[in-house]
């Protein structure tokens, strides 16, 4: 099988779960795209972790949380209380000379994961009372990773940042799966067709904003941080994750890095496929 041949099989893989239906949904905020799903975690526990999950696409509007309900009901099904965060993405109309819809907002896509995660500890007494928030383990994939490591660095912002926090957010831990954690290591790599520079809103503010999103200028963030990647990843490469762990070394941090042999981009998400029984584990392993 060739290489693409085998990437075409691990994403259709991934993406042929039906979506799962969550136990409860809230909004944090007015817009649409300012909802949470909620998965209590199958096994009955009275008080159970909380994995927050931020699903990928690119940070472009035709990949929705949807396509991760069957990773968030996979995580329910290993004891965990689980919350699936949709926020606001990128428009429809195609970016100019890149292929497929504009990559995120600016600043929307950002507000809405600060707001989403302040708003999540009051969130769940209502909607998912199983839930502890005291242990509460961010998880990510691709583009989602980006916005789990942004999370637990937002203490780190350039002051007078409206997303920066007086203090690190109460985690557990990080686990990125495949992140676009190095904006400029992607940018060399055209990471998804450019997507983090039109997230940033092209060449003519990127400079400008990368101290504000790119998670390898937010280091050290002393919150436990571990990637997990595909060697064999052709979307998001693996040089991007290592430029990441690179970064938080220099800084006087170290960051896990479980590197999967013959994995690609999309198996870790994928219920069906022992990469995904990797990435329960490393979280298993930060929130208990």
């Amino acid at each position: 099988m060739t290489d693409d041949a085998r990437d075409a099989a691990e994403e259709e893989s991934a993406f042929s779960h039906p979506p799962v239906d969550p136990d409860a949904t809230a909004a944090y905020g007015d817009h649409p795209d300012q909802v949470v799903d909620f998965y209590a975690p199958r096994g009955g526990e009275e008080r159970a972790p909380l994995v927050v999950v931020l699903h990928g696409g690119a940070w472009r509007a035709p990949y929705d949380r949807r396509h991760v309900t069957p990773f968030a009901d996979f995580l329910a099904r290993r004891g965990f209380a689980v919350a699936n965060v949709e926020y606001r993405r990128g428009g429809t109309i195609p970016a100019q000379g890149g292929e497929g819809p504009v990559a995120g907002r600016w600043p929307d896509t950002f507000d809405d994961i600060a707001a989403a995660l302040d708003a999540l500890p009051a969130l769940v007494r209502t909607a998912l009372p199983q839930a502890d928030p005291g242990r509460t383990v961010v998880t990510g994939h691709s583009a989602g990773g980006q916005l789990a490591l942004w999370a637990a660095a937002r203490h780190l912002l350039p002051a007078g940042s409206p997303w920066r926090t007086d203090r690190p957010a109460p985690l557990r831990g990080v686990v990125a799966l495949a992140p676009i954690a190095d904006f400029e290591v992607a940018g060399k790599l055209d990471v998804c067709s450019g997507a983090a520079r039109q997230l940033l809103g092209g060449d003519a503010r990127f400079e400008e904003r990368r101290p504000y999103a790119d998670p390898a200028l937010l280091l050290p963030t002393g919150i436990a941080t571990t990637l997990v990647q595909g060697r064999r990843d052709a979307v998001v490469p693996m040089a991007v994750a290592e430029a990441y762990a690179d970064a938080a070394a220099k800084a006087g941090e170290v960051v896990g890095l479980t590197l999967l042999e013959d994995v690609g981009h999309f198996p870790l998400i994928d219920p069906a496929a022992d990469a995904c029984a990797v990435v329960a584990e490393e979280i298993t392993q930060l929130a208990w």
